[in-house]
């Protein structure tokens, strides 16, 4: 299961050929939120939305509200493959580190993401002190995978 997450990091590291990873690209962070995460492994009762799908909707709402820059994606995704982690986010954009955050509680978790995705956006390489964290995403910090770096050379 381990290999199956890194693999799916590494295709969220991975640019497609669209999406140039020069210094200069216009490409945004993205902020993927796993909708099937649940914090409990009690069974939800029917037509009752996972904490995932909460997280998702709350970042939303805050996001349009506060924020509606257009310097930002927030996309959904079907499993992150941490699920006995809990609520899982991960940060991404080509040429900066790529950052997982687990167990977030949803109804705390938003503002604490977008403040973050304040600082990632500013940053230019994309590395972030721990201490810089908003104090929530302090313990939920679960991994900082290194940038994919575009090699230029032609093959």
């Amino acid at each position: 299961m381990l290999k199956k997450f890194f693999v799916f990091i590494e295709s969220l590291m991975t640019p497609k050929r669209t999406t140039s990873t020069h210094p200069n690209s216009t490409a945004k962070p993205t902020l993927f939120v796993c909708k099937s995460c649940d914090r409990s492994s009690e069974e939800r009762p029917k037509n009752q939305p996972t904490d995932g799908t909460i997280l998702l909707d709350k970042i939303n709402s805050l996001y349009n509200e506060k924020l509606a820059s257009d310097d930002l994606e927030i996309k959904p995704v079907e499993c992150l493959w941490a699920c006995s982690q809990g609520c899982v986010v991960s940060v991404s954009s080509p040429d900066k580190p790529t950052y997982l955050f687990v167990n977030l509680p949803p109804e705390e978790s938003p503002t604490a993401l977008l403040e973050f995705m304040q600082l990632y956006i500013k940053s230019r390489k994309g590395n972030i002190a721990g201490k810089k964290f908003p104090k929530l995403l302090q313990s939920a910090i679960f991994a900082q995978i290194p940038p994919v770096v575009a090699d230029n050379k032609l093959n």
